[in-house]
């Protein structure tokens, strides 16, 4: 039977990646719009949803919404719209991108404001002058000299510690007039620990001024083209950002400023706090649930106009977006690692087109797929090849360890520092200034071996070695999570003659303190960041240069700017290069460069000493440079006759089940049904075994497609979904990854 009345199609959050038809009753019509949030009924029990969109009928016969929830827990239509982007390109449903585009406490609806309750001066309680404040006894009248003297309101709790009274002095002023209580709502501030000293913006160089004028000229248009900046290391593109973002509150609109991660939030946040004040909110998974909720609810409701985060903040709710800033737009942290396997930096280049809003791409080390698009036209290239203050960049040094082995014989050193960089560590050592040191990989030993029987420590759940970790005395797997007690002996022969090979962080660290005694040492890595406030009092403490020599791996190779840091070394440089995917050379180049604009960005000159075993290979001799055009020009051209991004697209899709043979057949099956429906450009390589063969129990299977066109990709992966049984499905998922930054 077919319903003729108007119809919504809901999303619940049922992990079935498809919408359910229900019927608007007569109540709610002109009320129901696509993004309300609504309760039906689904196999007897009410649940909530979002309406996905509305339809004239339905050939089934339906239940009826029963209720439209609270209207400030829907969705915006602009993001709505750019929600059904989303699903089309990135291959996703509808029930898993709504699901993103709110934060989880708001969705489920169970978080509330804040109340307190405050003790106010009434319009009489003010009025210390009048016969009747007078007559009052000396004690109610300290009382309300105290209540003016502290600005009129107090919180009900704090006010007996204020006032030198009892409990029942102030309830018998409230009883007669003087004092009144009232429930306000109290804010989780999530900037209660930050220190902000008011800003003015700063007079600008000639390219900061070409930049801003190109920005805000872009802002002006009716339909804006994305702006990409290319500025250098301490170019000032932040103040750029500034002022751009001044000029599109001039117009009345409203700003997002994404950032990679968020060890970078703090010190964003302090900036733009001191040149806006509370018009700035804050969105990132580091905040607590009520923080979150409060926090989104302020731009919810307009009472913020700035919103700063990594990914999650480009969905924040505003109606009036003038401008998105893409801070390191090149960093692969803007990619999600669960689906949909959204890049923030593209979803805000189409947020930008479909809300005709600026958007503003700022990196040292740009993406070759934006500087490509900069080249055919897409986008709008600005350029800032010098530093604030004609500043020089700091001169990058490349030590060949080969030819530096003779002096790691001395096993203190453990191979971690070349002469060149200890003798340069002393020397800033011993002029106050302070010293970065970089290294990609956490931990203390890479691996546990036997030389006895040939024993390597593997993680049995993935396809991976355990790396050591001394401080918990752990060895941890860096994939899943598992993690067991170091042996003291081989597991499989019983020798005591294990031995511990490779290093990270945790071990530079320990010999950096050993080398160098004298030294503050500390080390930025997920395992000693563990939150937001980590993050803050390591930063602090650094720009108070209560630390002198900071060991960290890629968290601390981007918008830190502190004046005082003059050397920076990188050892290892060539971890990158190892690894096999065609995006190596150019992360290698990003992270040498991006690290090394860390040094001499105040009065003191800077230098950078890179520690490698290959210094002929030219990703570290243009990174040496800091030739990002001819990195490119060298790049290129074995992009385009291979056919990798940015000349083709990549999708990646993922099988992967606890049975090995399970996993092999799905993913040969699907290739049968899936290659027909193909177009013939489009070039195929797998079924085959990931790289990583094994993750958490779960063997996995790839198949890689790429060709110029990924919507016919798309179209023919959801097609040949169409065919595969939803059993199948359950068995043996497909993750569906659209343009990855990896391909392991």
């Amino acid at each position: 039977m077919t319903t003729e009345l108007p119809v919504a199609e809901v999303a619940l959050n049922l992990a079935t990646g498809r919408g359910f038809d229900y019927q608007i009753p007569a109540e709610l019509r002109g009320k129901v719009v696509p993004g309300s949030r609504v309760t039906v009924p689904f196999r007897g029990q009410p649940r909530s949803g979002y309406v996905i969109r509305l339809k004239a009928t339905s050939r089934f016969q339906l239940e009826s919404i029963s209720a439209l929830e609270d209207p400030m827990r829907q969705i915006p239509a602009p993001l709505l719209r750019l929600g059904d982007w989303i699903c089309d390109y990135y291959c996703a449903s509808h029930e898993a991108v709504i699901w993103n585009l709110l934060p989880a406490v708001v969705r489920k609806g169970e978080m509330q404001h804040r109340e307190a309750l405050y003790l106010d001066l009434t319009e009489k309680g003010q009025n210390l002058g009048s016969e009747e404040f007078a007559r009052l006894t000396p004690k109610r009248q300290t009382v309300l000299r105290t209540f003016i003297r502290l600005g009129g309101s107090l919180p009900a709790k704090e006010a007996l510690g204020a006032v030198d009274a009892g409990a029942s002095v102030i309830e018998a002023l409230v009883e007669d007039g003087w004092l009144q209580k009232t429930r306000r709502v109290q804010e989780r501030d999530p900037f209660t620990n930050l220190k902000v000293v008011p800003d003015q913006p700063k007079t600008l160089t000639k390219s900061q001024q070409d930049a801003l004028a190109a920005v805000t000229a872009e802002m002006d248009e009716p339909k804006p083209k994305p702006v990409l900046l290319f500025g250098v290391t301490g170019s000032g593109k932040t103040e750029v950002f500034l002022q751009a973002i001044a000029h599109c509150r001039e117009q009345g609109k409203d700003a997002i400023v994404l950032v990679p991660e968020i060890s970078l939030t703090p010190q964003t946040v302090t900036r733009f706090r001191a040149r806006f004040g509370d018009q700035v909110s804050v969105l990132h998974s580091g905040l607590s649930d009520g923080q979150r909720f409060d926090e989104w609810t302020k731009i919810n409701s307009g009472r913020a106009h700035i919103a700063i985060g990594a990914r999650s903040a480009l969905f924040a709710p505003f109606r009036k977006l003038g401008l998105i800033v893409v801070d390191e737009e090149h960093e692969s942290t803007y990619k999600q690692d669960t689906v949909p396997h959204y890049n923030a930096r593209d979803v805000a280049v189409v947020r930008g087109a479909l809300e005709h809003c600026a958007v503003l791409l700022g990196s040292a080390t740009p993406s070759l797929e934006s500087y490509h698009n900069c080249q055919v036209g897409k986008y709008r290239l600005v350029e800032m090849p010098q530093r604030v203050e004609a500043q020089p960049l700091p001169p990058i040094e490349l030590v060949d360890m080969h030819q530096d082995s003779a002096h790691l014989k001395d096993e203190r050193k453990a191979s971690f520092f070349s002469r060149r960089l200890e003798e340069l560590i002393h020397d800033r050592l011993a002029r106050k200034e302070q010293i970065i040191v970089f290294l990609n990989r956490r931990g203390f030993s890479t691996q546990l071996t036997c030389p006895q029987c040939g024993y390597t420590a593997s993680c049995g759940d993935c396809s991976v070695t355990y790396t050591y970790h001394r401080k918990a005395e752990k060895l941890k797997c860096h994939l899943c999570g598992a993690e067991m007690d170091a042996p003291r002996k081989c597991p499989q022969c019983g020798s005591p003659e294990i031995r511990y090979g490779g290093f990270g962080t945790e071990r530079v660290e320990a010999v950096t303190r050993a080398c160098f005694p004298e030294a503050m040492v500390a080390r930025m890595d997920s395992d000693t960041m563990t939150n937001a406030e980590s993050y803050r009092k390591v930063l602090e403490a650094f720009g108070k240069r209560k630390i002198d020599i900071l060991i960290g791996t890629q968290m601390i190779a981007k918008g830190l700017d502190f004046p005082n840091v003059t050397l920076v070394g990188i050892i290892q440089a060539d971890i990158g290069l190892n690894v096999p995917d065609f995006r190596s050379a150019e992360r290698t180049f990003d992270l040498i460069t991006q690290v090394a604009g860390r040094a001499g960005r105040g009065d003191s000159p800077g230098r950078v000493i890179v520690q490698t075993c290959t210094p002929g290979n030219y990703a570290l001799t243009c990174a040496q440079r800091q030739d990002f055009k001819d990195f490119y020009a060298q790049e290129t051209p074995a992009r385009e006759t291979l056919g990798f991004p940015p000349f083709t697209h990549l999708v990646l899709l993922h099988f992967k089940s606890p049975d090995e043979e399970r996993t092999a057949a799905a993913a040969n099956r699907f290739m049968e049904v899936l290659q027909p429906l193909l177009r013939s450009s489009v070039q195929v390589i797998g079924p085959m075994p990931a790289p990583i063969a094994k993750i958490a129990k779960f063997y996995r299977y790839q198949i890689l497609l790429r060709a110029a066109d990924v919507r016919g990709i798309v179209a023919a992966i959801r097609s040949a979904m169409m065919q595969v049984s939803p059993a199948e499905l359950r068995r043996v998922p497909i993750d569906i990854d659209v343009d990855p930054r990896y391909l392991q």
